[in-house]
């Protein structure tokens, strides 16, 4: 157990460092999602022509094209605040949760810390690589034949982690198996496909389109798992509604999947 008003400034001062990198990550990926709509539209009513975007923001004008491959322009790459949200959510699970005591309910399940931070991680692990295989079958190109068993699998995750943890860890579970899957998501997939697509230019090949589709698509999976993990961030004000409540698991079942339509609804927006 750490000290408690050493634990209280860290949960603090990482708290604060979470929610603004996440205010970053997310504005990020929203703004891009709705970029990319825009240029949708126009490539659908006017094939042939150079789309543009044009936007007016503090007293200044721009206008945003979309390209096939990148230029000889320096790139501003959007990472950081991905690495940084997840690395302050993992400070925050170590500080309230591994280290902090709020992870074991010993009316739930009566073990010890230790075999529960073993559990909780592992859990995080395992719902990276089942979403990974998942994401890369041949469900992923229909959207609701792929969110089906996602969902599922969701649900499943959410009802055995309230028989493991507290009614509050079982919920920060599932939201740090969501928040680790978008961060792997950015970090080991769309990263990558956009490097192989920098080195081909600069190698003089044509990039491979697929890679930048495979991006498309997991960063698409990104804005639908932000809805419902800020949701489980915030359910820690509401106990009686949230986790508290008997049918828990049913609760956070049927608020992720509310977020998912929200987030369908914003990404038409």
């Amino acid at each position: 157990m750490m000290n408690p008003t050493v634990s209280e400034w860290t949960n603090l001062l990482a708290r604060w460092f979470h929610v603004f990198a996440g205010i970053l990550w997310i504005g990020t990926t929203y703004f891009f999602t709705w970029l990319d709509g825009r240029f949708s539209e126009q490539e659908g009513s006017a094939r042939g022509t150079k789309t543009q975007v044009w936007m007016v923001h503090s007293g200044g004008f721009y206008v945003v094209e979309k390209e096939k491959k990148p230029g000889p322009h320096a790139l501003h790459w959007f990472r950081y605040e991905a690495l940084f949200t997840w690395l302050s959510g993992m400070v925050l699970m170590f500080v309230v949760y591994y280290m902090g005591g709020a992870l074991i309910d010993r009316d739930v399940w009566d073990t010890s810390p230790a075999m529960g931070t073993a559990v909780g991680i592992g859990v995080l692990i395992v719902g990276w690589i089942v979403y990974d295989l998942l994401a890369q079958s041949p469900l992923v190109k229909n959207e609701i034949v792929f969110a089906t068993p996602a969902y599922i699998l969701l649900v499943a995750a959410t009802f055995d982690l309230t028989l493991v943890f507290s009614g509050r860890a079982a919920y920060m579970h599932v939201g740090a198996m969501m928040g680790t899957i978008m961060a792997a998501n950015v970090w080991m997939r769309i990263l990558p496909a956009q490097r192989k697509m920098i080195a081909a230019v600069k190698e003089g090949k044509e990039p491979d389109q697929n890679l930048a589709l495979r991006a498309k698509l997991r960063s698409k999976h990104n804005t639908f798992m932000i809805v419902p993990v800020v949701f489980i961030m915030i359910s820690n004000h509401f106990p009686v509604a949230t986790y508290g409540d008997r049918n828990n698991w049913i609760v956070l079942a049927a608020l992720i999947l509310v977020g998912w339509v929200a987030a369908k609804i914003i990404r038409r927006a």
